[in-house]
């Protein structure tokens, strides 16, 4: 894995709160169905999926004593490998990716196997706005306003089996297109996976948006998984594949380097990186560093998905 070094970012590049506010009236405006059908092409970021349209949605709330991270800052500090190893890369190189027709296949231990279109999932009413903190396991964190749907939502509808344990993600493998899949950074396609009770959780989301837009490229479009209490690399991009399964799936970075990326990879500043300390984080917008919440802040909603677990092994 390449870790490069990253310079402070201006605290007055953070976007100003009183635009913030003024525009969350226009979405809340969005949500309502009043402004849906009348935003302009330009609502749609360059570089985002072309033909899905605008987003309407619920809005969310603001975690208490958090600033949100620019978009700016969002959309142009990535790691998506499939376009490069630099946090620049993505952003310069996620351009080319075509999108559309995108479908989504669900199978494996469940009633109701099928393929969802991505417009299918994109509906009026069936997506919200969850603000959540990200933690890059390299020590750099965001706070993003992420649009979506839970994921316990699409696996209630191919009702999982007795004997689905697990979910794996496959995301798209084309090389053509996805640059940094000629490289051998990674065995490709990208693998993920959480444990189902982790997948049904009310926090894990399947993200098609952010800052009231569909995704842009470089972000994971158009549908990518966020589980925000685990490290940033959990958050398989541009997904095509999910398999409910009885059997721990393989994942990318732990097949890369089993001894620096286990399974679980809940954030947790008392279990190091082999290479450096996770007691601290960098947000980005900002100048110094903070404390690491254990579970990224989530853990009254998830720390009893752990009970009884050493999470120093199962790290």
């Amino acid at each position: 894995m390449l870790i490069r070094p990253t310079k402070p970012v201006p605290e007055n590049e953070v976007t100003d709160a009183r635009l913030w506010l003024g525009r969350r009236q226009v979405i809340a405006a969005a949500a309502t169905g009043l402004l849906a059908a009348s935003l302009p092409a330009a609502a749609t970021p360059s570089g985002s999926a072309p033909g899905l349209g605008a987003l309407s949605f619920t809005p969310g709330k603001l975690p208490a004593g958090e600033t949100l991270t620019s978009r700016d800052k969002i959309t142009s500090y990535n790691n998506f490998y499939e376009f490069g190893t630099d946090k620049s890369d993505p952003a310069e190189n996620a351009g080319a990716l075509k999108v559309l027709p995108w479908t989504v296949t669900v199978e494996g231990e469940c009633h109701k196997p099928g393929q969802f279109a991505i417009e299918d999932l994109i509906k009026p009413g069936s997506l919200q706005e969850r603000i959540y903190r990200h933690r890059c396991v390299e020590g750099w964190s965001m706070v993003i306003p992420w649009i979506g749907l839970p994921l316990a939502s699409l696996l209630g509808r191919v009702e999982p089996t007795g004997n689905a344990k697990y979910v794996a993600f496959e995301t798209l493998l084309r090389p053509s297109e996805m640059t940094g899949q000629n490289s051998h950074v990674l065995d490709w396609p990208y693998r993920e996976g959480l444990r189902l009770d982790e997948a049904m959780n009310d926090l894990t989301l399947l993200a098609v948006g952010l800052y009231g837009d569909v995704l842009p490229n470089q972000n994971g479009t158009p549908i990518r998984l966020v589980v925000p209490w685990k490290y940033g690399f959990k958050g398989a991009k541009s997904i095509v594949r999910i398999r409910l399964q009885e059997q721990m799936p393989q994942t990318s970075w732990n097949m890369y380097a089993p001894g620096e990326y286990g399974f679980y990879s809940n954030v947790n500043p008392d279990v190091d990186h082999p290479r450096w300390s996770q007691r601290k984080e960098r947000r980005v917008g900002e100048v110094f560093r903070r404390e690491t919440l254990k579970f990224n802040g989530y853990g009254e909603q998830v720390a009893s998905l752990y009970a009884g677990m050493d999470l120093k092994v199962n790290y």
